[in-house]
């Protein structure tokens, strides 16, 4: 298996502030690594030592197979990175803003201005290229930034909270993005607190708490370990819940929980409770608008995982330690 990303046991401290205790994250080619963590988890801190803004304290990182502290060099021309705040110059144009960053990655200045101009239309900013960026709104100054990473033609995209601040229109505009340019072989590390954003572009998942990752895996590995089966219904006359949650219980052997107005729910322990629920309320003639067997949302996941802090060990890619030799 290739590995875009690999690192293990980053340590950082700033001061008497540990922000990574031993980090291990790894990405495998061509996919999305979603990193979860509430703010000041060490998810930025992590990032910024992977594009060799920082140095760790301690362990390894390779970059698209470059060691990140031996050849950070190396490792920069491989990589875009997007913060969490637009970061462009606003007093210059669009185009002024590519061209300049794509000039100091060393193009000469004809290929510099068709990039810039590629790159523009990509983005939907062609009509825009000769404003000021003060004059873009919020939306347009993400994609304006978003676009300036893609100027070197990274291998590794490194998306630092790149939704913050967006409106749903915006947001969906980095997510058409994100697979965009996985779809054409880029690798993305993305941090985030939005779980439906995890949810949706991830095929990866680490959860970082307190500097360290407490659990990895897939989206759905994650929620089958973190929760296991609910099955869920909503009779159609509301006074009929009772009888349809104590239906559930007798199935489940657990009390039913109530999660929404009109709504019973109770633990299971496979596909089959499912069709025993569905002649059950047949029997009795209990009509229902909703019957789902789920499994737990990322929310619930991550509120379970990342709450206490406690490392999980949950099944999922890690980087190989013969990888990351110095």
């Amino acid at each position: 298996m290739s590995y875009a990303i690999q690192a293990e046991g980053l340590v950082k401290r700033f001061g008497e502030t540990t922000a990574l205790a031993g980090t291990d994250l790894a990405a495998r080619q061509g996919t999305v690594l979603g990193v979860l963590g509430h703010n000041g988890a060490g998810k930025t801190t992590a990032v910024r030592i992977l594009a060799t803004l920082l140095r760790p304290d301690a362990g390894r990182a390779r970059v698209a197979g470059y060691d990140v502290r031996r050849q950070p060099a190396e490792v920069r021309r491989r990589i875009g990175l997007t913060g969490q705040y637009a970061s462009v110059d606003e007093d210059l144009t669009g185009t002024e803003n590519l061209v300049m960053i794509a000039r100091l990655l060393g193009l000469p200045r004809a290929e510099a201005r068709a990039r810039a101009a590629g790159l523009l239309e990509r983005f939907g900013l062609t009509g825009a290229a000769g404003r000021r960026a003060s004059a873009y709104s919020g939306g347009m100054r993400r994609r304006l930034d978003l676009a300036a990473s893609l100027v070197g033609r990274p291998e590794v995209i490194f998306l630092d909270e790149p939704t913050t601040g967006l409106d749903p229109a915006g947001r969906d505009e980095v997510w058409a993005m994100v697979r965009q340019q996985v779809a054409e072989g880029a690798t993305v590390l993305l941090t985030t607190q939005y779980l439906q954003e995890a949810d949706a572009l991830a095929d990866d998942l680490a959860v970082v708490s307190r500097g360290t990752v407490i659990a990895r895996g897939t989206p759905q590995r994650l929620k089958a370990v973190a929760g296991g089966q609910t099955l869920q219904v909503r009779p159609a006359d509301p006074e009929r819940l009772p009888e349809a949650a104590a239906l559930l219980e007798r199935i489940s052997g657990h009390p039913a929980a109530f999660p929404g107005q009109g709504v019973a729910s109770v633990p299971v322990a496979g596909d089959g409770a499912l069709a025993e629920a569905v002649a059950g309320f047949a029997q009795r003639g209990i009509t229902v608008t909703e019957l789902a067997l789920r499994l737990p949302s990322l929310d619930e996941v991550f509120a379970s995982l990342a709450g206490d802090g406690q490392r999980t060990a949950v099944p999922g890619p890690s980087a190989p330690k013969e990888a990351t030799r110095a």
